[in-house]
Parts: C-alpha cells; sequence; structure tokens
C-alpha cells in the first residue's frame, strides 16, 4: 500500500481489506455477473455491440454502470478524505428519476459508495483526424522517433488509416523495443509478428515505404470472454539510433513506482499533448468498447484531468504517464471517456512483457 493510499485508509470506514471486498462484490455484481450470464445464455449482444455501447443509456444498472473501483468520496463537489467504492456510471440520474429496482446502493457492507458520471469508456486509438495540439508537434517525422510521438500500423486491407502514441523504450536481452497498446502495435489481437510499424502513424502523413521504425514483436491477447489486466504491446526497433528514450516535453523516465490516490501524474500524447491529472482510483474494474467488443479489465487506475482540461483523447493510447515531480513511470495509458482516463499499472505491464524500461 502506498503512503497515499495508507493516508485515505486511516480515514476511511472499515480497513482496506474491507473495502476491497466490498469493492470486488458490487464488480461482480454489475461487470462480471452480467457477462458471465450473456455467455452462459448465448445473448452476447451486450457483450459484442458498440452500436449498444453508444446508444441511449438505459438507467439500469447492468447497461449504465461501466466500473466499479476505490477511490476518495465526493460529497457536495468536496473531498471528504475517506475511501469510498466509486461506482462509475455512463449517466447520473437523481433519485427522483429512479424506480426502485434502479437505484445504486449507498452502502456495501458498511462501506460508503459514491456514483461518478464518466460517460461511455472506449479504446483511445485515433481513426481520424482531429485538431492538432501545442509544443512539440508529435504528429510529424522525429528521428530518432521519441515516447509521445504518432505511431501506428498499417491495415492490411487498407480500410482505414490510425495513429496512437509511443509510450516508451523498454528492452530484453533479444534488443529494444517500442512499447504501446495491443491496438496501437497489434489491431486488437490481428497482426502477426514482423508487422511494421511506422512513425509518425499512417493517418498523420506517414509513409510505408520511408518512415518504419519497428516491427511488432510480440502482445498480450485481448481476451473478451475472461477479464484482462494489460492493453499492450511492443514492436523491435528496426535498428538501436532510430529510438530514444526521451518523452516528448518531459525527458527521461527515471523508473517506475506504484501509482497512489491522488498522486499528481503528467504525460505527454499523440492527440492532447503535455497534460497534467490526478490519479483518482489505482484498483477500477471497467467495461472498455473495443472494435472486436466490448472487453473488461480488472485493477485499472484511473485519472482525471486538472481543471477543465481532459487528461487525454482518441490517439493518446498507449502514453506512459509518470509521477510529476519525479519522472517515475506509473502507469500505460489506454481508454477512456470525455473526463476519465483509464490506465494499465505499468509493473503489469512490463510484467506481462518480460521487459525493463530502457
Amino acid at each position: 500500500m502506498t503512503r497515499n493510499e495508507q493516508h485515505f485508509v486511516e480515514n476511511a470506514v472499515g480497513k482496506w481489506t474491507d473495502i476491497r471486498a466490498a469493492k470486488n462484490e458490487l464488480a461482480q455484481r454489475f461487470i462480471y455477473g452480467p457477462r458471465s450470464e450473456a455467455l452462459k445464455r448465448g445473448t452476447t449482444s451486450m457483450l459484442t455491440s458498440a452500436r449498444a455501447a453508444t446508444s441511449a443509456i438505459s438507467p439500469g444498472p447492468i447497461g449504465n454502470v461501466v466500473g466499479v473501483g476505490i477511490g476518495e468520496k465526493i460529497s457536495d463537489g468536496s473531498p471528504t478524505g475517506a475511501l469510498a467504492v466509486k461506482l462509475l456510471v455512463r449517466m447520473k440520474y437523481a433519485q427522483g428519476q429512479l424506480e426502485t429496482k434502479d437505484l445504486l446502493p449507498k452502502d456495501i457492507d458498511g462501506i460508503p459508495t459514491d456514483v461518478d458520471e464518466v460517460g461511455t469508456f472506449r479504446r483511445f486509438r485515433a481513426t481520424a483526424k482531429r485538431k492538432a495540439s501545442g509544443m512539440p508537434n508529435p504528429r510529424t517525422k522525429i528521428r530518432p522517433a521519441q515516447p509521445g510521438c504518432s505511431i501506428g500500423f498499417q491495415d492490411p486491407n487498407n480500410q482505414f488509416v490510425m495513429a496512437g502514441t509511443f509510450g516508451a523504450v523498454v528492452k530484453d536481452k533479444n534488443g529494444t523495443y517500442v512499447l504501446s497498446n495491443n491496438h496501437v502495435l497489434a489491431d486488437e489481437n490481428k497482426l502477426a509478428a514482423g508487422a511494421p510499424i511506422f512513425q509518425p502513424g499512417l493517418l498523420d502523413g506517414g509513409n510505408v515505404a520511408t518512415d518504419q521504425i519497428a516491427t511488432l514483436t510480440r502482445f498480450v491477447t485481448l481476451e473478451t470472454q475472461q477479464p484482462n489486466t494489460v492493453d499492450c504491446a511492443i514492436a523491435k526497433a528496426i535498428n538501436t539510433n532510430i529510438v530514444s528514450n526521451d518523452v516528448l516535453y518531459i525527458g527521461t523516465p527515471q523508473g517506475t513506482t506504484d501509482a497512489g490516490i491522488d498522486m499528481s501524474v503528467h504525460k505527454f500524447g499523440r492527440t492532447t499533448g503535455y497534460t497534467v491529472g490526478t490519479v483518482s482510483s489505482v484498483d477500477t474494474d471497467v467495461t472498455v468498447q473495443y472494435d472486436i467488443g466490448n472487453i473488461s479489465f480488472t485493477g485499472q487506475i484511473i485519472i482525471v484531468g486538472t481543471g477543465s482540461k481532459s487528461f487525454s483523447d482518441a490517439g493518446d493510447s498507449g502514453s506512459l504517464i509518470l509521477q510529476r515531480g519525479t519522472n517515475k513511470a506509473v502507469a500505460l495509458l489506454f481508454a477512456g471517456s470525455n473526463t476519465h482516463t483509464i490506465a494499465n499499472h505499468i509493473s503489469d505491464v512490463l510484467k506481462a512483457l518480460g521487459v525493463t524500461l530502457a
């Protein structure tokens, strides 16, 4: 447990283990239980339909709750210093608008709950042009390529062009690699090892003939029928001089550390550039919309932007998230909504891929 978490635990109702047990109970009720039942009955439309994820929102908890985590309880817009089980909903309704069957619990086994409106969570790969962000420009050709800049694959069928974000340079005994998400480097499990990776991504003007920087090496498979922990992949640099480990505008990562509640973090991404945010949860289970279906993830980090600015947007997937002040890497960004960003713990990512930061 981090020092930040310890501060909140001391002021929370019950022990940390009690809060985590309560969170797991509600995640089973609203996230995993419905998925399991749908799979048993063969009614998988709720799991695979992107249209369903963006259609009119029902107040029913099964369709409305997209995440269950642990974070600080907010009362009348102000922090309370106490931990609660956070229920993340696509739309927050006033109690008078809800039927009894649609009411969310105010507590679970004596542990308070807190409801946050987050919209629809979706993976953050860009497939359409967006307004350019500020300094420096991550969508240009950069050599050596730096984390924070635009990268991507080529669709074998040439039906679309895309771009995501180069997260970090990592290594193992066999070489040096570009780290990003599965959906940025491997097209949600679809591409084979050896597929070329370009900088900038083809959406941002990358040239297939001249702009390859790496080849897809391995990825952690995204599972549609069981919870995931990470969305990550690596691509081996075509030579060691073609990449740099300095994150655009931020600098070189200084090792890794665990995320903590209320930790101040920053990142540089392909779409929104440099942004600052605050960790609101380090243990949230979520449902995220992908092309291959609605996928569940367990134990994720949730980040909200500072002030009124969003921390991330489509195209920022793959960005490395670092602690402000220390520049220690804490997470790999992969999804979110207009208000909330979701990221994998960097320790889970590196372990799953068998690599370390370069």
